[in-house]
């Protein structure tokens, strides 16, 4: 046995021994290839380099490596990453473009974003959708930070928005001389478009299928689309079904004027200190979409700036009175903030038919060519009847739905509504898809068919702390 021992010892040396003596050859022929790499690198003769704003070099190699380095790889793959590698798309080396600051309308279907703002931590986003866009198309000229980016409004998830508003610098094909107020550098902050970047066009080449430009207009270097805005306008979608719709008038009526609407939000003791709102406009009607006998509304509100979901918990309360559950008078009752310095404990409105309707500015004038115009129009027809394809299949289903028991409620709305949610561009647009109802409560208004068994009044309910006791709480915790 001991010789058998000897001979597979051996055996494994001489085993370990070649493979040490072929690594051994490997590393000296990958010496010989990198010294004859660096001997070829010695010899290029780099391309002028362009000093970055932050005082860095950016550095080319010459045709001779690049081809090298394509032919170790696919052709195309090669050729695109190196057209990205071009000066122009870092964003570090686009300030010898001429830029301008532009404000820029946008709409979007708000049902897959987790919000407009990107700062939510959570993708996607309304904005973060629009970045990459931007950055894909060698837009920007600067970090959000450096293009004085500002935002109208900050739409939470599932909100959708037909006039949105944006603001922030943009590569610009205009020169100096071109603008007719002159300024030193390259800013361009005229008014002149003829010649123009078509934003719109190019933009929307590249954003996904629910979320689209609908015109830019150049503004002053003083413009914030938050701060500048005059008031935003904010709609409601919801289907008629049995609610009261003269007392809901009449109790929407009572939110018009100058009013502290800290029970009609989530208050946000932290950052927001005052909770009285004008409201200017708050009308209810009727649409002209109707689905088996039960027809689309719509609620207007406009002001001149809103709380954090303020419009859904105005509209809860409304088809609670609605309903009938509630009388007309809770709405005067949560609006004196004396009496009633809590907000009780009640579920918003949903979300989906939420829509920012229109942003209102003081001499801006949004502008669309009419080949990027035609094309938009083209691309929401398209989706509408795609939307609408979708809500014919539903209905097909339903029709093919097996006969109920004898004596079971036979009319499809107590089971069955739609969600439907109309853009406006110029013309209106409907976008309809059809979902089922979970336990008598929609997409569109909750529970605005079956009315709840057990309602509790909203002034008896739990409630939530007051604006005062939630300070003091966070005082506690300096």
């Amino acid at each position: 046995m001991s010789n058998e021992v000897r001979e597979i010892a051996g055996d494994v040396v001489a085993m370990m021994q070649s493979q040490l003596q072929s690594l051994q050859n490997r590393v000296k022929e990958l010496e010989a290839e990198n010294a004859k790499l660096s001997a070829q690198l010695s010899k290029c003769c780099c391309h002028k380099t362009e000093k970055m704003h932050n005082g860095s070099d950016v550095k080319c190699f010459n045709s001779s490596v690049a081809s090298q380095r394509k032919n170790n790889g696919d052709d195309k793959t090669r050729k695109k990453k190196a057209s990205e590698r071009i000066p122009g798309y870092n964003l570090e080396i686009m300030t010898h473009h001429s830029k301008r600051y532009v404000a820029l309308k946008v709409m979007y279907f708000g049902k897959r974003f987790y919000g407009f703002a990107s700062e939510a931590q959570m993708d996607p986003t309304v904005e973060s959708e629009i970045f990459k866009a931007l950055e894909k198309t060698r837009l920007l000229v600067g970090d959000k930070k450096e293009s004085l980016y500002s935002r109208c409004g900050r739409t939470d998830k599932g909100v959708s928005a037909v006039g949105q508003v944006i603001a922030l610098y943009l590569r610009s094909n205009l020169k100096e001389a071109d603008a007719n107020d002159q300024t030193s550098g390259e800013l361009i902050s005229g008014t002149r478009t003829e010649g123009e970047i078509d934003y719109v066009r190019v933009l929307n080449r590249v954003l996904p299928n629910d979320i689209r430009i609908l015109g830019w207009s150049p503004v002053s270097i003083d413009f914030n689309a938050r701060f500048s805005c005059l008031a935003r306008e904010y709609t409601y979608f919801f289907w008629r079904g049995n609610l009261n719709f003269p007392d809901m008038e009449n109790a929407g009526k009572k939110f018009i004027g100058e009013h502290d609407f800290r029970n009609f939000c989530k208050m946000d003791a932290a950052n927001v200190h005052n909770y009285r709102r004008r409201v200017t406009l708050f009308e209810i009607s009727s649409s002209n979409m109707r689905f088996e006998g039960n027809q689309l509304c719509v609620i207007k509100v406009k002001g001149s700036a809103f709380l954090w979901h303020q419009v859904r918990c105005m509209v809860a309360v409304l088809f609670m009175i609605g309903q009938g559950v509630e009388s007309i008078a809770v709405i005067d009752a949560l609006l004196d903030t004396e009496k009633t310095p809590r907000k009780p404990q009640y579920a918003m409105a949903p979300e989906i038919p939420l829509v920012l309707q229109s942003c209102d500015f003081e001499d801006v004038n949004f502008i669309c060519s009419s080949d990027s115009g035609q094309a938009l129009r083209i691309h929401l027809e398209n989706e509408c009847q795609a939307y609408q394809l979708q809500s014919a299949i539903f209905h097909e289903a339903l029709l093919s739905c097996l006969p109920l028991a004898n004596g079971a409620e036979t009319k499809f709305l107590p089971y069955i509504s739609v969600k439907v949610l109309l853009f406006c561009l110029s013309v209106l647009i409907c976008i309809a898809e059809r979902t089922l109802t979970f336990s008598g409560k929609s997409l569109l208004n909750e529970g605005t068919i079956k009315k709840v068994a057990s309602h509790v009044p909203l002034l008896s309910r739990p409630t939530e702390p007051s604006y005062e006791e939630r300070c003091a709480k966070l005082n506690s915790r300096r």
